[in-house]
């Protein structure tokens, strides 16, 4: 079989694909399982990523009020 060309092949193919109904070829049970591992996989990943965004602590950085104001002493002034 190794030098069966991927044309032969096809061509011995073709007579077992016309004996299909082109309307009742369906995904079947292996694509709904493929469809739900998919979702499963998405809905693992956002819940993943809601329990880390949530560990995340951001704190943003005082604007500075003066130009020549050091950050320190504006930062100081807003926790009094």
């Amino acid at each position: 079989m190794p030098d069966m060309y991927a044309t032969q092949a096809l061509t011995h193919l073709v007579p077992l694909a016309e004996e299909l109904d082109k309307n009742k070829v369906t995904p079947g049970v292996l694509g709904f399982i493929v469809f739900a591992a998919l979702a499963v996989g998405v809905w693992l990943l956002m819940k993943s990523m809601n329990r880390h965004m949530g560990k995340v602590d951001f704190e943003e950085a005082p604007e500075e009020t003066d130009a020549g104001a050091a950050p320190e002493a504006v930062g100081s002034a807003k926790r009094k």
